[in-house]
């Protein structure tokens, strides 16, 4: 068994670079797979206010003509932006 002496110079607080063990390949991977977790954790984040924010749209009555028009603009925003994705879907699938 070691002492207690030997165990607390085996622990160090600097980083261990494990990148340089693996080959460029693995390194790529790597860099990969944490750069696609850092883009999908990025659109989550507005994808869940989006839902909140709606969740309030639904759940609140308007007291006003402009809340009204607010709420009217808002889904047709939506409309318009889920027309125009299905339209470079559709053109993307012709395309190909």
């Amino acid at each position: 068994m070691r002492s207690a002496r030997t165990r607390a110079r085996l622990v160090s607080d600097k980083p261990l670079d494990l990148n340089k063990h693996r080959g460029m390949a693995e390194q790529k991977t790597t860099d990969i797979r944490r750069i696609l977790a850092d883009v999908e954790n990025n659109a989550k984040d507005p994808r869940d206010r989006q839902r909140v924010l709606e969740n309030q749209l639904l759940s609140v009555p308007v007291d006003s003509w402009p809340e009204a028009a607010a709420k009217a603009r808002y889904v047709l925003n939506l409309y318009v932006a889920g027309v125009i994705g299905a339209g470079v879907t559709e053109a993307k699938g012709r395309d190909s």
